[in-house]
């Protein structure tokens, strides 16, 4: 599927689509880019009406990203979506992280950086989609060798979905994306 924009009110068909993909070829873990937990919801919802169980994971922006200390997703958000069973990650971006703090300071590009640039010439989702499932692999939120679909977007909610077997950063190579699902038209 390809939505004709990008954007947070693709994110109910995401959800749809991911549920369909998951019965379909019997996916066991989703692992949602997802700064507050509110996309989160939305997909978590979706999979229960249409009775597909699934492990969900949800991947947040690092402290500091929104200021020092700070984290968009509240404590209690946190609490409400690990009681339901979801494991929240929170951690360094795998394909930023210190290298953009080197960057920042210094100039020039790094290996990682890079590596993020040429998956956004196939839509932001795409980067945040291999992003999340290293972070969750290194985090052991997944079983390793395992489909599961990554959800992204670009910004707000989520219009990229893919499913891929991760490896861990360490081997980020081993990476295979199987199918996008759905994106936005890229213009």
């Amino acid at each position: 599927m390809v939505f004709a924009n990008k954007g947070w009110e693709n994110t109910p068909e995401a959800a749809r689509l991911a549920c369909d993909y998951a019965r379909e070829h019997g996916i066991k873990h989703v692992v949602i880019a997802s700064k507050t937990g509110y996309t989160t919801d939305i997909f978590m919802d979706t999979f229960a009406k249409a009775g597909v169980d699934v492990h969900f994971v949800n991947v947040t922006h690092c402290y500091g990203d929104l200021g020092p200390g700070q984290c968009e997703m509240t404590p209690e958000k946190r609490r409400e979506l690990t009681d339901k069973g979801v494991t929240v990650i929170t951690a360094t971006h795998a394909l930023s992280g210190a290298e953009r703090g080197i960057v920042n300071k210094y100039g020039g590009v790094t290996p990682a950086i890079l590596m993020a640039d040429t998956l956004k010439m196939l839509g932001q989702g795409m980067k945040v989609g291999v992003e999340i499932s290293l972070m969750a692999m290194d985090n052991g939120a997944v079983p390793y060798g395992e489909e599961i679909l990554a959800v992204g977007g670009c910004g707000h909610g989520a219009d990229y979905v893919i499913s891929l077997i991760p490896g861990h950063s360490n081997n980020l190579f081993e990476t295979k994306v199987i199918d996008i699902i759905c994106k936005p038209r890229i213009s």
